[in-house]
Formats: C-alpha cells, sequence, structure tokens
C-alpha cells in the first residue's frame, strides 16, 4: 500500500484538472492568445502539479519512510535517501 492511497481520489481529481487546465493552454496557443495570457495559465499549471508533488512527498514521508524508519534496517537508510532525493528533484524543478 502506497502512502497516497488514502488521497488517492482527491489525486486523480486534482490531476484532471491539470489535465483540462493543459487542454486549455494547447487551445490558447492554437488561438493565438495573447502570450503573458498563456504564461499565467501555464504558472498556474506549475502550481497545481508542485501541489500534487509536494502532497505526494508528503505522503511517502508519512507512510513509506515513517514505516520504514521505525522497521530499522538498510531499507530505513534507502527509503530517507530516496525522499531526500526526490526533495532535491523538487527544488531543482
Amino acid at each position: 500500500m502506497h502512502g497516497y492511497s488514502a488521497d488517492k481520489q482527491a489525486y486523480l481529481t486534482r490531476l484532471r484538472r491539470i489535465e483540462g487546465q493543459i487542454r486549455g493552454l494547447q487551445r490558447m496557443v492554437e488561438e493565438d492568445a495573447y502570450c503573458i495570457d498563456i504564461l499565467t495559465q501555464v504558472s498556474a499549471a506549475t502550481r497545481a502539479l508542485q501541489a500534487v508533488a509536494l502532497g505526494l512527498l508528503e505522503d511517502h514521508i508519512g507512510h513509506c519512510v515513517a514505516e520504514a524508519v521505525s522497521s530499522g534496517g538498510p531499507q530505513a537508510e534507502e527509503k530517507v535517501k530516496e525522499a531526500s532525493a526526490a526533495i532535491a528533484r523538487l527544488v531543482r524543478s
């Protein structure tokens, strides 16, 4: 079971909303919308994806990492490194 399982439907709903935003962006480009308006919508979609990513990260740390740490052993260290790498990727993006 993954850390996000309890919130799976909420994540799917958010991702479908983001998918709609992306389709809207495509439509804006097809219709030659004003550059700044497109950039504003890109920014909104980016923030929405970041919110999903942060939620998934929080769920991962709260469930997967916490469970591994409480069990101890090499898996605990692996999960902490995995979470750290994910955080680094999010910070760079």
